[in-house]
């Protein structure tokens, strides 16, 4: 079960019957506002309360790795395009859609929706 603290930590809570674990994975020094695993399980998305998208995947351990960062404002929501996991759709608070490659950063499209977005 993987957690995220108010301060930027990510957890992982090992269970096994009555008993647990927790192991700190990454700490991004910013609040977490949600976690998205990709469809296989292989990458993680942290996207932060600033507008920050971070992957971080499990297997490898290490630290998280800055994939996204806003530049005029902040992201909002962010999942994988499946099938796969080589590319996430994210959208920011003035509406706009973005589609990443996730290898790199590298913006592939993007669309405005010309509508303030919220989630609700």
């Amino acid at each position: 079960l993987y957690f995220s603290a108010q301060e930027g930590i990510l957890l992982l809570y090992h269970i096994k019957g009555l008993q647990y674990e927790v192991k700190v994975c990454a700490d991004i020094l910013q609040p977490i506002s949600s976690l998205i695993f990709s469809p296989d399980y292989t990458v993680l998305l942290l996207v932060t309360d600033q507008g920050t998208v971070y992957t971080y995947k499990p297997a490898r351990g290490g630290e998280a790795v800055k994939l996204l960062d806003t530049c005029s404002s902040c992201f909002l929501a962010a999942d994988f395009l499946t099938p796969g996991n080589k590319y996430c759709v994210s959208v920011t608070i003035s509406g706009e859609v973005q589609v990443w490659f996730l290898e790199d950063g590298t913006c592939l499209s993007k669309l405005n929706l010309d509508i303030e977005v919220c989630v609700t």
